[in-house]
């Protein structure tokens, strides 16, 4: 088995190790750009022009939230910004990309390889909230063109602003005469953004991450006009946790999305990711994750163990925060840290506020890729039967839920390979017993059949507002991962295979961000339906066409979590005091 994960495992591991390392600015490029500078109420900013893109970068938005500031809410800039360097690249935010204490199928199958330098991931710097802003070459102050806020995603443990040039995007919405101004957001992730616990929601320190967004979100509204922005015409942009992010800016506080009067923005756009149902930030799951950083920070027996935890050193916080599980292990995408309601900017679980409509009502894409669950699906080569399955997700998943409740819902789906995922491969890209059912599962439960949930729940709470999704099957064929979860940053945010699929939904999306309509503007594609509860369609992308597929497949396995969500929760029950992992 660690023979043919060997190569699987090592490639994602390479994959995500190197889009972390924020790289050096490489040699001669200042002699190859020229500056261009910004005059903005955050003060004057210095940008780089290179390539028809002129790019500001990690300009900062709030307070270095370091120090006493450490795992407290932003405090915005009270300085003005004179002359500010922004042609290099913006730092990361600290980072966890392997669990501290993780023992898992990963790191048994790779040994020793992960102490190579290409395996070591940057573990970036607190003082990191920041934006950077992109715009094509010698766009007026007073162009007013659309603004597309990115919202970066990796399990709300990773990720950052710099590993995402849309210079490419820019390029070709210029080609396409619909130009826009990009804003990508750095925000505090893991231990440092979302640590949960009584402590926390106590002291008004809950969702920092989620604060962050919301902070650099007013940052645009104030001071995009000056890059030739319109702050009355921005759409909000996610992948994965990004997408999750962009959900939680539509419910936070309760869907009040206005600044100073005006809506922070007017379209959304979610790829592999919506609503995540979850237990409170003080819940017993989320506490027991406080409670296991504060003991291997030793700060346990401390009087107050969060002001111990401020006053920590960088690199013992880093390691007692990114001690909990990670989502490269056998616990996958039971998260242990993610947005969780606190009572103030999550009133309540995001699938609660979307069913009851208090969620800003915003034109909005949703979809997903085909095999959303095959990354997620390596880890856990010991879950190979039906009850197997069951206790993976009663441990770590669904607390609420009987043994029946689970059984029955497993049963939804075929034990044969050739209806798992990567789906449509038949009896191929078995990776072990029950791989391909795990990823059909797993995929579907945080994502694929969540969606089909969340826009139903959306529409009936507002069914005037309009709502397109999809699904991506372009790289079928692909070994084992099929149109694996994030692969559409490279075909639809880098473009990095130009092919039909590539330029049809960077097309749709342009179209989208201009006039709050994929089919408006750019033509030369087939119409996108849109979805609809009573015929729901989605615009079927492969990598030479695209199709519209009826959104009813594997609607058993849907009709059973909507006719189940109490019990299906990712919550505990009141007076559940065992502390678990998980959502």
């Amino acid at each position: 088995m660690k023979l043919g994960l060997f190569p699987l495992a090592a490639g994602l591991l390479a994959q995500l190790s190197s889009v972390q390392a924020v790289p050096a600015t490489p040699p001669n490029l200042e002699a190859r750009f020229t500056k261009v500078t910004v005059t903005s109420p955050a003060g004057s900013v210095i940008g780089r022009s290179l390539a028809g893109i002129e790019t500001f970068a990690g300009i900062p938005f709030a307070e270095p939230p370091v120090g006493p500031l450490r795992l407290r809410p932003p405090i915005r800039l009270n300085s003005t910004l004179d002359r500010f360097d922004a042609t290099g690249i913006a730092a990361a935010c600290p980072q966890m990309f392997l669990s501290t204490d993780a023992k898992n199928t990963l790191l048994d199958v790779l040994g020793d390889l992960l102490t190579l330098p290409l395996f070591q991931v940057v573990n970036g710097r607190e003082d990191c909230l920041t934006v950077t802003v992109q715009r094509p070459a010698g766009v007026p102050a007073d162009a007013k063109l659309p603004v597309l806020v990115w919202i970066f995603g990796g399990g709300f443990q990773l990720g950052s602003s710099s590993m995402y040039d849309a210079t490419g995007l820019l390029s070709n919405a210029k080609n396409t005469g619909q130009p826009f101004v990009f804003v990508a957001i750095n925000y505090r992730v893991g231990g440092f953004g979302f640590l949960p616990g009584a402590e926390v929601l106590a002291d008004g320190a809950a969702n920092l991450g989620l604060r962050d967004q919301r902070m650099a979100l007013e940052w645009v509204a104030d001071n995009v006009a000056s890059f030739g922005g319109d702050p009355g015409k921005v759409t909000i942009w996610g992948e994965s946790a990004g997408a999750i992010s962009v959900l939680d800016m539509m419910v936070a506080y309760d869907g009040d999305n206005t600044y100073k009067g005006r809506p922070l923005f007017r379209g959304a756009i979610m790829n592999s990711g919506s609503i995540v149902p979850t237990q409170d930030v003080d819940a017993p799951k989320a506490q027991a994750v406080y409670d296991l950083v504060a003991s291997k920070a030793g700060c346990a027996g401390a009087p107050d163990s969060l002001a111990c935890l401020r006053n920590l050193d960088y690199e013992t916080f880093l390691r007692a925060a990114n001690s909990v599980p990670g989502i490269v292990s056998y616990h996958s995408v039971a998260l242990s840290y993610l947005p969780r309601p606190d009572g103030d900017i999550l009133t309540k679980s995001p699938d609660l506020l979307v069913a009851e409509g208090r969620y800003a009502a915003v034109p909005m894409i949703s979809g997903n890729q085909e095999d959303e669950g095959t990354l997620f699906a390596l880890f856990q080569r010991n879950v190979a039967t039906s009850s197997q399955l069951v206790g993976y997700l009663s441990d770590l998943f669904f607390h609420g839920a009987s043994r029946k409740d689970l059984t029955d819902l497993v049963a939804t789906y075929s034990w044969r390979p050739s209806r798992g995922s990567p789906f449509r491969t038949g009896v191929l890209n078995v990776l072990y017993p029950g791989f391909k059912r795990n990823a059909a599962v797993l995929g579907d439960l945080v994502f694929t059949l969540t969606r089909r949930v969340f826009l139903k729940a959306a529409k009936t709470a507002n069914p005037s507002v309009k709502a397109w999704s999809y699904l991506a099957s372009y790289n079928q064929g692909l070994p084992f991962l099929g149109t694996f979860h994030g692969s559409d940053l490279l075909q639809v945010f880098y473009g990095v295979l130009p092919n039909y699929a590539s330029r049809a939904i960077q097309t749709y999306y342009f179209n989208f961000v201009h006039n709050l309509d994929p089919n408006v503007g750019v033509r030369g594609f087939p119409a996108w339906p849109e979805w609809r509860p009573e015929r729901p369609r989605l615009a079927w992308f492969f990598n030479d066409r695209s199709d519209v597929l009826d959104d009813n497949f594997r609607q058993k396995s849907c009709d059973f979590i909507e006719s189940n969500v109490r019990s299906l929760h990712f919550r505990d029950e009141e007076g559940n005091t065992q502390p678990r992992w998980g959502l």
